[in-house]
C-alpha cells in the first residue's frame, strides 16, 4: 500500500559530492521511493518549517540500507527551514510547470543587470517555490530537453554561486521551469511579504573541506548542547561552555565557526579581539560584559572571539594593566554563565600557547580542537569545493580512456586499440552528413519555410535560407526569440507541430547499419594498410548495434562519465603537488589559475563594450596550464617566510655521484610516491642524509637538484643566519623551522655549512652552539614525532660535528662527496661547455687530462675564464678556443691539495663517520 507521506532524517551532501550542490537534488532510498509511489527523477515535496521542492535521486553507494536518511545541500535546507539530523515530512509533490517566474539576487547591496534568457538556461528543469534561494548551474541531464545541444553548449554564463531569490510564481505552490516559463529577473533584492525571511546559508558543513574529524567534534560539542540541553540535565552535567580551535593561519578555523552558527540557527555575536580594546579606563571590560548581557537575552547564543591571543594574552607576560584586566573579565564572565547550555563561547587563535593558563582549563574552554594543515585527501576535497563552479577543461588521457573502455561492458572490450578508435572518428562526419542529407532533404526545407514566415526582417529570413543543420536553424532562432519577443510562443507552436521532423542523432544511427560503414571505410582515400585495419576492427562486430558502438565510439553519456574522471585526475594531480597548503592557500590557487585564464582572452575582449559575448565567455575554460601558472605564483603561506627561489638544477646535470642520488632518492622520492611500501615493511624512511668532503666537490648542488626535482617543500638554513647574541633567540629559530617544516610537510630542511652551529659540545668558546646543538638533537629525534621532515646537512668538516647527531635516527647517512675521477670530469666539462661555441681543436678528454687537482668547482671556474680570454682578444669572438682554455689553465689552479686530502680521510676514518668509499664521479 502505498503511503501519502514518510519522515526522514535530514543529512549533509559528503565532501567528495560537491558536483550535487546547488542543483536541487535530495537523495533518499529507492525503498522509500517506492513506498509514496515515486521513481528515481520525480519530484517531491519536502516540508520542514516551510515546504519547497526537489528532484528524488538514488542515494549514494555509502548510504545503501540507510533507509532513514535523507541528504539536501545547505540551499536546499535552508528552502525547507531544517537543519542536520532534524526531521523532516516527504511526499510526492503536486508539480506545475511555471507560467512566469520573477527573481531578485538574494543578497542585499548585489545589483545585476543580465537578461532573464540566460540564466534561465541555467535553471531549465529546476524545481521551485516561492520564497526558494536557487543557483544558477546546469543540472546534468545527458541531453537538453528541448534542443539537441550538448551539456557544455548550454554553460553556465560566468555567474559562478550567484544566488536568487524566487520572489513569485505562476502558478504558486511547487513548479518546474521550463522552456515555456517566462523570466523576470530584477536588478535588485526585494523583501516577500508572503514569505518568512529565512537567512540565506553564507558557509554551511558543505563548503568544509578536509575536516571530516574536527566538524564532527565541533558539532557535539556545540550543537547538541544548543539544540537539546535536557540531555544533560537529565545525566545530571553541565553542558560545555566553550571551545577552542588552534591552528596555523589558513586552515578554516573561522570559516568552521560561520558553518556552526548556520547550520545551528542560534543568534550569533562575532567578536574580533582587538575591537573591544578601548584606551578608556573600564571600557573593555564593559563590552565583554555588553556582550555577554546581550547573548543571555538572545539564547541560544554562539558567541564567537575571532584572534582571543589579542585579547587574552598571558597575564605574567603583558606590559599594560588593560590586557590583564581584560582576561579577568572575560574568565569572570564565562563563569558567571548560567543558561545551561544555551551559550557557547567558540575562540579561535593561531597562537595557543600565548593565551592565559587560566582560559585553558574545564568550565571555560572544554575542548580544543586543533585544526591542522589537510593532508592529501583533505586537499582533494578543499579544491573540489574550490572548483565546483569553475568551468575546468581537463587534459585528455588516452590511457584513462582505453580502462574505461575496457572495464565498461561487453562491447567496449572489443575496442583495444584507442588511437585506432581516434581515427575511426576523421570519418565520422561523412558518414553522418551522408545519411543526414538522405533524411532531412525534403521534411528540413519544409520546416525553413515555416520559421521563415514568422521572421519580422527580410535579414534573418535570408540567413534562415542559407542554413543547412536543423541544430544552427535552432540556434539561431533560440538567440533571437527570447523570452521578451513576442514570435517566441509562434516559433515553440512550429518546433511542437513539426515533431517528427526535427532529425536527431539517434534517427540518423537508425539508418546506419555495419554494411554502410564498412562500404565508407572502402571507398575513404586513406592509405591500404590503414583501410584495412579499419575493415578488420569492424567485421568483428556481430551486428549492426556492436559496429555502431565500435565506429563512432563513446555516447554522449560516457562522454560525460569520462570527463568526470579527467576532472577528477585533475584534481587529484593538484592535491598530490600542493604539500602543505592550507584552504586559503587553495583558494588564492584557484582564483589565481582563473586570473591566468582572464589574462588569456584578454585580447578577444573589447573593453569599451557593454557587455561580453557569449562567445567570449564560452572560451572562459580553466586548464592544467593555468593551474600550472598559478603553481608558480602561490606558495604555501607557513613558507613565505622561509621561501626560497629553487634553482633549476635536474638530475641529469649531476655527473657520476650516484651512490649519493640514490640515498638521496630513497630518503625524499619513496616515501612521497611509494608510502605503501614502507608501510608494508613496517618501516619509516631515513630522517637525515650528511653530505661530506672538500670543499668544491659538489654537495650544495646535490642539494639545489634534491629541492628541484622533488615535489617536497624546500627550507634552506644557513649555519650563521640562526645564531644570535640574545639569549634563547637562536634554540628559538631551530625550534620554529622545525615547527614550520612540520606544518608543511613533506619537507626537507637543509643545512649548509652544518658544522658552524653544530660542533662537539664542550669545545667552543661560548655555550649558544652547545645549545643549538641540543635543540637539534631533540627536534631531530626527540619524544615529539618528526614525520614528514627530511634533513640534509653538507659540510667539509665532518670531524667537528658533534657525535650525537652522527648515530642513526639522526643524521642515518653519511654520503662521502668525492673528488671527481677521469671520466667525471669529462662529464663536468661537458655539462660546462654545453651551451658554449668551441673550435674544433678542443677534445674535452684532453682537458680533463689536464685538470689534475680540479674539483667541479675548479672546472666551471676554469670554463668561465676561457670564455672571458675569448671575449677580451675579440668582443665579438663566435668561438672559444684550445688558446684560450690554455690561458684559463694558467689563471684558475686545482684547488685540490693531495696532502690535506690525505689528512681530511684519516679524519674522517678516526671519527664515526662512514669511511669514504671509491673516489668517482661528481656534481657538475
Amino acid at each position: 500500500m502505498i503511503k501519502k507521506e514518510v519522515h526522514l532524517k535530514v543529512g549533509e551532501i559528503p565532501s567528495n559530492a560537491q558536483s550535487d550542490i546547488g542543483i536541487g537534488i535530495v537523495r533518499f532510498d529507492t525503498a522509500i521511493m517506492s513506498e509514496i509511489g515515486i521513481r528515481e527523477g520525480d519530484v517531491v515535496e519536502i516540508e520542514g518549517k516551510r515546504k519547497t521542492g526537489s528532484i528524488a535521486i538514488r542515494p549514494y553507494p555509502s548510504d545503501t540500507g540507510l533507509s532513514d536518511i535523507i541528504r539536501m545541500d545547505g540551499y536546499m535546507r535552508r528552502n525547507a527551514k531544517t537543519s542536520i539530523g532534524e526531521k523532516v515530512t516527504i511526499r510526492k509533490a503536486e508539480l506545475k510547470e511555471a507560467k512566469k517566474i520573477t527573481i531578485a539576487p538574494a543578497e542585499q547591496g548585489v545589483i545585476i543587470q543580465v537578461p532573464g534568457a540566460q540564466i534561465k538556461k541555467s535553471l531549465l528543469g529546476r524545481i521551485t517555490a516561492m520564497g526558494d534561494v536557487i543557483v544558477p548551474t546546469t543540472p546534468r541531464r545527458s541531453r537538453n530537453s528541448f534542443f539537441d545541444m550538448n551539456i557544455e553548449d548550454i554553460f553556465s554564463l560566468g555567474f559562478g554561486e550567484m544566488r536568487f531569490s524566487v520572489i513569485k510564481t505562476i502558478p504558486s505552490g511547487i513548479v518546474k521551469i521550463t522552456d515555456l516559463t517566462e523570466f523576470e529577473v530584477l536588478p535588485q533584492a526585494v523583501k516577500i511579504k508572503e514569505v518568512e525571511e529565512t537567512p540565506l546559508p553564507v558557509t554551511t558543513y558543505e563548503d568544509i573541506g578536509g575536516l571530516k574529524e574536527e566538524v564532527k567534534k565541533v558539532r557535539e560539542m556545540i550543537e547538541l548542547p544548543l539544540k537539546h540541553p535536557e540531555l544533560f540535565e537529565r545525566l545530571g552535567i553541565e553542558p560545555p561552555k566553550g571551545v577552542l580551535l588552534y591552528g596555523p593561519p589558513g586552515t578554516g578555523k573561522t570559516l568552521l565557526a560561520k558553518a556552526v552558527a548556520n547550520e545551528s540557527r542560534a543568534h550569533f555575536i562575532s567578536l574580533n579581539g582587538p575591537e573591544i580594546t578601548s584606551k578608556w579606563y573600564g571600557e573593555s571590560e564593559k563590552k565583554i560584559r555588553d556582550i555577554f548581557k546581550q547573548a543571555e537575552e538572545n539564547a541560544p547564543t554562539i558567541i564567537f572571539i575571532d584572534e582571543i591571543d589579542a585579547i587574552a594574552p598571558k597575564r605574567e607576560t603583558v606590559q599594560g594593566e588593560v590586557e590583564r584586566r581584560m582576561v579577568a573579565q572575560l574568565l569572570a564572565s564565562m563563569d558567571g554563565l548560567k543558561s545551561r547550555g544555551q551559550i557557547i563561547v567558540l575562540a579561535a587563535t593561531n597562537r595557543e600557547n600565548a593565551l592565559d593558563p587560566a582560559l585553558r582549563r574545564g568550565g571555560r574552554f572544554d575542548r580544543e580542537i586543533e585544526i591542522g594543515v589537510p593532508d592529501r585527501e583533505g586537499r582533494i576535497e578543499v579544491l573540489q569545493i574550490h572548483m565546483r563552479n569553475m568551468p575546468l577543461k581537463p587534459s585528455f588521457d588516452g590511457a584513462t580512456v582505453k580502462n574505461y573502455l575496457k572495464n565498461n561492458d561487453d562491447i567496449d572490450k572489443k575496442i583495444a586499440d584507442i588511437l585506432l578508435l581516434k581515427n575511426m572518428k576523421l570519418l565520422y562526419d561523412s558518414l553522418f552528413k551522408k545519411e543526414e542529407k538522405l533524411i532531412l532533404q525534403k521534411p528540413f526545407s519544409e520546416f525553413k519555410e515555416k520559421f521563415g514566415a514568422i521572421c519580422d526582417t527580410d535579414e534573418l529570413k535570408k540567413t534562415i535560407q542559407t542554413i543547412t543543420k536543423l541544430k544552427d536553424l535552432e540556434k539561431l532562432l533560440f538567440n533571437y526569440l527570447d523570452e521578451n519577443n513576442p514570435k517566441r510562443k509562434e516559433f515553440v507552436n512550429i518546433v511542437k507541430q513539426n515533431s517528427l521532423f526535427l532529425v536527431s542523432e539517434n534517427k540518423i544511427m537508425l539508418n546506419i547499419t555495419k554494411t554502410k560503414i564498412l562500404k565508407l571505410i572502402d571507398e575513404s582515400d586513406i592509405d591500404k594498410k590503414r583501410k584495412n585495419e579499419y575493415i578488420q576492427y569492424i567485421e568483428q562486430a556481430e551486428n549492426d548495434k556492436i559496429a555502431k558502438r565500435m565506429f563512432f565510439g563513446l555516447t554522449h553519456e560516457e562522454q560525460i562519465e569520462l570527463n568526470d574522471k579527467f576532472k577528477k585526475q585533475m584534481i587529484e594531480h593538484l592535491a598530490n603537488v600542493t604539500h602543505g597548503y592550507v584552504g586559503a592557500d587553495m583558494a588564492s590557487l584557484t582564483k589565481e589559475a582563473a586570473m591566468s585564464v582572464l589574462r588569456r582572452i584578454l585580447p578577444d575582449i573589447n573593453l569599451k563594450d557593454d557587455t561580453i559575448p557569449a562567445s567570449v565567455l564560452k572560451k572562459l575554460e580553466v586548464r592544467d596550464d593555468d593551474f600550472k601558472n598559478a603553481l608558480m605564483q602561490v606558495e604555501p603561506s607557513a613558507m613565505r617566510e622561509v621561501l626560497i627561489d629553487i634553482p633549476n638544477i635536474k638530475w641529469d646535470q649531476v655527473g657520476g655521484l650516484d651512490e649519493a642520488k640514490q640515498y638521496l632518492k630513497e630518503m625524499v622520492e619513496w616515501p612521497l610516491n611509494h608510502p605503501e611500501a614502507f608501510t608494508n615493511m613496517g618501516i619509516t624512511p631515513p630522517k637525515g642524509i650528511l653530505l661530506y668532503g672538500v670543499p668544491g666537490t659538489g654537495k650544495t648542488l646535490l642539494a639545489k637538484a634534491v629541492a628541484n626535482e622533488s615535489d617536497a617543500n624546500f627550507i634552506s638554513i644557513k649555519g650563521p643566519e640562526l645564531l644570535s647574541k640574545w639569549v634563547g633567540e637562536s634554540e628559538k629559530h631551530i625550534r620554529e623551522m622545525f615547527k614550520k617544516a612540520k606544518q608543511v610537510a613533506p619537507c626537507i630542511i637543509f643545512f649548509d655549512e652544518i658544522d658552524s652551529i653544530a660542533p662537539k659540545r664542550g669545545h667552543a668558546t661560548n655555550d649558544v652552539t652547545d645549545k643549538v646543538v641540543t635543540q637539534m638533537l631533540t627536534e631531530m629525534d626527540g619524544l615529539e614525532g618528526l614525520e614528514g621532515v627530511i634533513i640534509i646537512g653538507a659540510t667539509n668538516r665532518p670531524d667537528i660535528i658533534d657525535p650525537a647527531l652522527m648515530r642513526p635516527g639522526r643524521f642515518d647517512r653519511h654520503v662521502y662527496v668525492p673528488v671527481p675521477d677521469l671520466d667525471t670530469k669529462k662529464m663536468i666539462f661537458k655539462i660546462h661547455t654545453k651551451n658554449m661555441p668551441l673550435s674544433k681543436d678542443i677534445h674535452l678528454l684532453d682537458l680533463a687530462k689536464k685538470s689534475e687537482n680540479y674539483v667541479g668547482a675548479d672546472i666551471e671556474a676554469l670554463c668561465r675564464e676561457a670564455a672571458i680570454n675569448a671575449l677580451r682578444a675579440d668582443m665579438n669572438a663566435k668561438e672559444v678556443t684550445l688558446k684560450d682554455f690554455n690561458a684559463a689553465f694558467e689563471k684558475v689552479k686545482g684547488s685540490v691539495d693531495k696532502k690535506a686530502l690525505e689528512i681530511f680521510k684519516k679524519k674522517i676514518e678516526d671519527t664515526q663517520i662512514q669511511p669514504p668509499k671509491q673516489e668517482f664521479g661528481y656534481v657538475g
